[in-house]
């Protein structure tokens, strides 16, 4: 993305008042704030650096003679602190927190009468946290009025011009600053710029908002709005550790499909597989062995991370098998290593690297046949669990989810499913006490063994082969019954 460098329209603040430049903000969540004396319940920023007396009453030359700035001349706030938290110069700083964010030219931005009014009234920026995704701030203008959100949402707005109108810069100390990488949006009656990649702690980024690069407005008296957000570093605390990895055996087939990685909190997302390293019998990476995806597969608590092997180092007759070869060798010995340098949801690294070394046994291209599984009945009055032999190891996730129990009328019986023996022995622990009847398990035909085969289907089989018969075969019912 290209953009140019967004200036401040202040001077520099007074030597006096540098220790007051800054204070510490949430991100988002802030309560309704005064400004001028008028409430303003869209203030999205808890921020209040003290200007002196001639900047208060010479901002507005930097925007024009069109435009008017709200202040009070009896505060020399110039934007507000948290409710409760005091108002004025030196009074009652706001208390810290884990963002925070200078607005070197964050006014309300008031259009004056005129022939052609601009295309908003009031102006803020504001950055905000994005719910259920690690480490992502977004940024958001609003007050911008509708006419001009249809204009930038039209199809004649030119993709050039998105840098122009809103820009956001990564500052270091002795170097330019570098323009970030992001998608312009219009979502809810707000103008929204969405980083590409998640927020450095340590780093200063700098939002301008070009007024006069709107559809319909006069560049020459519109202005800029700019936003400083810094995240700090905060004190490392290590306490996250992986705390499983599936499949748990120490011999897996050599067509094997997946591992899940279990983490004892959530994990950060991003640039997941320089954390992640196949190490053969030498010690030496396996070239390539993960299907690298953009979209990586983790849970939505972000606690569990599904882990593809590229699927041509494991089917037959694939490019990538016959080039490369496979990513595991029949009877050789195998390390999967998850490094310690891997941030979690708070920035921390983990407490320590996780290795789980394995043993390669010969491919398994045999679908699972539940025909062949076996069970233990429970005693009836007790609530022991009812333990299925699954004739081998299974998908883990998948075996939780995807095998039932019913009574004779088809209604699902509560309770609690688990893995023991490798994965291999299912066990269902109810949450009443059974009863003597008639009962069935309940198998959908799409669940796994390690390789990726499905009921009736074997992986490598081609997708279109014998489509309509799994479609109508969705369940395999498995009746059993306890006396």
């Amino acid at each position: 993305m290209i953009g140019r460098r967004g200036q401040s329209l202040f001077r520099t603040w007074r030597p006096a008042l540098a220790g007051l430049l800054f204070v510490w903000l949430a991100v988002c969540g802030t309560t309704a704030a005064a400004l001028g004396g008028e409430l303003l319940s869209d203030q999205p920023f808890s921020l209040t650096p003290a200007r002196s007396r001639w900047e208060r009453e010479s901002v507005s030359q930097s925007f024009g003679s069109s435009y008017a700035f709200d202040f009070s001349p009896t505060r020399t706030a110039f934007l507000p602190l948290p409710e409760g938290e005091g108002r004025g110069e030196g009074e009652g700083l706001a208390r810290p927190r884990r963002l925070f964010a200078a607005a070197d030219t964050q006014p309300r931005i008031q259009a004056s009468t005129s022939a052609n009014p601009p295309g908003f009234s009031a102006v803020y920026l504001r950055w905000v946290s994005v719910p259920k995704d690690t480490n992502r701030i977004t940024l958001e203008v609003s007050g911008l009025a509708k006419d001009a959100l249809a204009a930038l949402q039209s199809t004649n707005w030119p993709a050039t011009n998105w840098v122009r109108l809103l820009a956001v810069f990564v500052e270091q100390p002795g170097a330019e600053p570098l323009p970030m990488l992001g998608e312009h949006r219009v979502e809810s009656g707000r103008l929204r710029f969405v980083p590409a990649f998640p927020l450095e702690p340590g780093l200063r980024y700098r939002a301008v908002f070009d007024a006069g690069q709107l559809p319909g407005t006069d560049s020459a008296v519109a202005g800029k709005v700019t936003s400083v957000l810094q995240v700090p570093v905060q004190p490392e605390r290590a306490t996250t550790t992986v705390t499983q990895v599936y499949p748990s055996a120490d011999v897996l087939p050599e067509n094997l499909l997946k591992f899940y990685v279990h983490f004892s909190a959530p994990m950060s997302r991003g640039d997941i597989y320089e954390h992640i390293r196949l190490l053969n019998e030498a010690n030496q990476p396996v070239e390539l062995p993960f299907l690298e995806l953009a979209e990586e597969l983790w849970s939505t608590d972000m606690l569990r991370l599904t882990l593809f092997i590229d699927p041509g180092r494991i089917k037959r007759e694939v490019k990538p098998l016959e080039e490369i070869g496979p990513a595991l060798v029949a009877g050789k010995r195998f390390m999967l290593v998850i490094g310690g340098n891997w941030k979690d949801a708070n920035g921390n690294r983990m407490k320590r690297a996780f290795m789980k070394q394995f043993t390669v046994g010969p491919p398994d291209r045999e679908p699972p046949e539940p025909r062949r599984w076996t069970y233990t009945p429970p005693p009836v009055r007790t609530r022991e669990p009812l333990a299925v032999d699954l004739a081998k190891p299974m998908d883990s996730a998948l075996a939780l989810r995807m095998i039932h129990v019913v009574d004779e009328s088809g209604r699902a019986i509560p309770g609690q499913a688990f893995l023991t023996e490798r994965e291999r022995i299912w066990k269902f622990l109810p949450q009443h006490s059974w009863k003597a009847g008639h009962y069935s398990l309940i198998v959908e035909t799409t669940i796994e063994d390690l390789a990726g085969n499905n009921i009736g289907k074997a992986f490598e089989v081609d997708v279109f082969d014998g489509v309509s018969k799994r479609l109508e075969q969705t369940t395999v019912k498995l009746p059993f019954e306890l006396r």
